[in-house]
């Protein structure tokens, strides 16, 4: 399978950290960049790996963070343009 790329919406920055601990802990996925809006009371976390294990990461940290998400979705083999924007948002943060 594809590189797949999950993204996960959440209050909080404290809620986020704990999201990325489980998300990494749970399968071989990777943190690629996070947005922080509202003054960091919403947080877009991306993460990328293979489909199975991002699905993995991403349902495990919807059912044990400390917060519930307010969105996510997992896009396996995502656009180019979608690529674009997720460079454009790491790039900043780098």
């Amino acid at each position: 399978m594809g590189q797949a790329y999950g993204f996960f919406e959440i209050p909080s920055v404290t809620a986020a950290v704990v999201a990325v601990d489980i998300m990494c802990k749970t399968a071989e996925v990777e943190m690629v960049t996070w947005e922080k809006k509202l003054g960091g009371r919403l947080v877009t976390i991306i993460i990328r790996g293979d489909v199975s294990a991002v699905t993995q990461a991403i349902e495990t940290a919807a059912a044990n963070g400390i917060k519930k998400p307010v969105a996510y979705v997992v896009i396996p083999s995502p656009h180019e343009e979608v690529l674009k924007l997720v460079n454009n948002s790491a790039n900043r943060i780098a």
